[in-house]
């Protein structure tokens, strides 16, 4: 069987953010994924001087980045197959969590830190595909990527040059397809969490253990 292609992967990843992300938010009212709004959160609350409120959100901020480090350090050693190394350790992370989440025994904040940690990692599996940058975790990125291809397709579009607006078209389609996935596991987690809530994050972690499995090693990316 050939392994998959970055794009496919990609594919994939984002769906298991999004899925990831919604259960974050909907579970611990903190996202998991999206530090923008952990960001805007933090700020508003310490705009309030709510400082134990806003806990949960630096956590999950701090967490990312460590989890960006650690990836990014793997990534861009010389550890053979480092990629699906990475991916093998995020679906530990996710593995441990739906092993241990249904006894209720660990604080809300100590599995904030592992998924946030888990989603830094996993966002630094792939950052390019086909020279375009993209966004695995979150998506505001991609939808500004979309944005300038779109206007730059145009231009082309004006200008005659068939080949210029081939190309932005197909990034932005490549960018869409990203976001799309996003929005999909995201509302695929609704569905999860009314049906087993206690393993809510069983199917993530079956499709990134799949993943892993059929990837091999993933080129590098530039960061």
């Amino acid at each position: 069987m050939h392994p998959p292609s970055e794009k496919t992967v990609a594919i994939f990843i984002a769906l298991i953010a999004g899925y990831v992300d919604a259960c974050g938010i909907r579970v611990f009212g903190t996202y998991v994924s999206f530090m923008s709004g952990n960001t805007t959160q933090t700020g508003v609350l310490l705009g309030r001087r709510q400082l134990i409120p806003a806990l949960p959100f630096v956590i999950a901020i701090v967490f990312f980045v460590g989890g960006s480090f650690a990836g990014t350090w793997l990534t861009h050693s010389a550890v053979r197959r480092s990629h699906q190394l990475l991916l093998a350790a995020v679906a530990m992370l996710f593995g441990a969590t739906v092993g241990i989440m249904h006894t209720q025994l660990i604080p809300p904040k100590i599995w904030i830190a592992v998924l946030a940690s888990a989603m830094g990692m996993m966002n630094t599996t792939l950052t390019q595909i086909e020279s375009e940058s993209v966004s695995l975790t979150f998506v505001t990125g991609n939808l500004s990527r979309i944005g300038k291809h779109l206007a730059l397709g145009l231009k082309s579009a004006l200008l005659h040059d068939a080949e210029s607006l081939h190309a932005h078209l197909r990034r932005a389609f490549l960018l869409s397809s990203m976001w799309l996935a996003v929005l999909s596991g995201a509302a695929l987690s609704g569905i999860a969490i009314a049906c087993f809530p206690h393993w809510m994050l069983l199917p993530p972690f079956l499709l990134l253990l799949a993943l892993t499995v059929l990837t091999g090693r993933l080129p590098t990316g530039a960061a």
